[in-house]
């Protein structure tokens, strides 16, 4: 049994109360801050003042524009990192935000899903990133600052909270991920055992999800006069074979997983060049997204394609394509650049694992129904989980059905469930064994 007991979980609660009216409002502050990637600088200096009003022991940002906030227990354990994402996709037409203004945060009794997705009606803020994730980095920043002050009330808090918000996370490449994992963390003599995503859950414990990896398959030709077109050999005419065996024969056989689905293959952009009327195209540029099982990787879906060119190549002498894994320059709001592989790693964690079943229990204890699930989307848990196999979960107050779209909201009492769960979880699993903290293998 965890350390959860009545008397503490009755002190979570009342600071929670406490807590509750000032999170809003910085949640509120956060959604009206426009922060679309690359520009996250206004959004974080908040977060680091917010940190420092609420008690943090130490807050810092990173040369790529990552913010930290930590906070100390009075014993010694494990490091559990908390992880936001700052940046957010353009709202689009605001037309289509039925009278909402997407960088207003207003808050207003609205039509929203249950936990379960059953029509109710709910108290909300909305306004871009509200889902994704603005509402569920208020709740863990000020997760942060309802440990100060169980900490100042004498509750004993093992090991260190640490919040990270980190940059660019929305173009899918994890770059601000990657900087202050593996070089932030190591420079400032740090580390870290577990993480929690606040990506959207609604409220539930999340345990996975597929990877992503963007790949180009460039098919060759050879231009000519397009009022001679047999003098050519046109590469899209060329592409339609290899396409066909894309959607009929290999997006059919790709595995299953019982808890993530299958793993999936889609043709969504087509470009030729030159991309002239006149001219015979001598080049058709196929992207596809493919999104990847524990156990495939982005080699492994390259050579499935690969298979493909060599099989249409063997029978039609004129048929020349090639594939890569597509890559893109991102620049920080700092000025740090990275040319970085779209490239992220799927990971599943068992719901039998320490940490899970800790988390599980921690949310028993302050009387939360626990339910686990997985996201359809990809998150920064590809580096903490796909890559360094450390114990990650997701639990947010947020619905992932509102998250990229113009109906963008949080309902603000599932914020107040998730902040007391939130702080029952970083308790319970800093006070687990060792079984909490294996290797998350698949």
């Amino acid at each position: 049994m965890g350390i959860l007991d009545e008397k503490i979980t009755s002190i979570i609660k009342e600071t929670a109360e406490e807590l509750y009216p000032d999170m809003v409002a910085f949640a509120q502050k956060l959604v009206q801050t426009p922060s679309i990637s690359g520009t996250e600088k206004a959004l974080a200096d908040l977060d680091l003042e917010e940190m420092k009003k609420l008690g943090y022991d130490e807050v810092f940002r990173d040369d790529h524009g990552n913010i930290v906030g930590l906070v100390k227990g009075t014993e010694s354990g494990p490091t559990i990192m908390y992880n936001s994402h700052m940046d957010h996709v353009s709202p689009g037409d605001a037309a289509n935000w039925e009278g909402y203004d997407p960088y207003g945060g207003l808050i207003d009794i609205c039509k929203v899903d249950t936990q379960d997705k059953h029509p109710d009606e709910a108290e909300c803020i909305h306004g871009r990133g509200a889902s994704d994730v603005k509402c569920g980095e208020a709740v863990q920043i000020y997760a942060g600052g309802l440990l100060v002050k169980l900490r100042e009330k004498g509750i004993p808090v093992k090991g260190t909270f640490m919040f990270v918000g980190v940059v660019q996370e929305e173009p899918a490449e994890m770059v601000g991920m990657l900087h202050l994992v593996d070089k932030t963390l190591p420079q400032k003599g740090l580390t870290y055992d577990a993480m929690v995503s606040s990506e959207a859950t609604s409220l539930k414990l999340y345990c996975g999800h597929r990877g992503r990896v963007e790949m180009l398959i460039t098919v060759y030709g050879r231009t000519s006069h397009g009022s001679a077109p047999w003098l050519g050999i046109n590469a899209i005419y060329k592409a339609i074979p290899l396409i066909t065996k894309i959607k009929d024969e290999l997006y059919p056989s790709l595995p299953i997983d019982s808890d993530l689905g299958q793993a999936s293959v889609s043709l969504n952009i087509i470009e030729c060049s030159p991309g002239a009327l006149s001219i015979v195209p001598d080049k058709c540029m196929l992207s596809l997204d493919r999104r990847t099982l524990p156990g495939e990787t982005a080699e492994t879906a390259i050579e499935q394609i690969q298979e493909i060119i060599d099989d249409l190549s063997s029978k039609d002498p004129e048929f020349k394509a090639d594939v890569i894994v597509k890559s893109a320059i991102e620049t920080s709001y700092t000025g740090v650049s990275y040319e970085v592989d779209k490239d992220m790693s799927p990971w599943k964690i068992s719901r039998e694992h320490g940490f899970v079943q800790a988390a599980a229990e921690a949310l028993e204890s302050v009387e939360q129904k626990v339910q686990y699930g997985y996201w359809d989307f990809g998150t920064d848990a590809s580096k903490t989980c796909g890559i360094d196999r450390k114990p990650t979960i997701g639990y947010s107050p947020m619905q992932e059905q509102y998250a990229h779209t113009p109906y963008d909201k949080c309902r603000t009492d599932f914020m107040k469930t998730a902040l007391i769960g939130n702080v029952a979880i970083y308790l319970n699993t800093s006070s687990a064994g060792e079984e909490a903290y294996q290797k998350v293998e698949w």
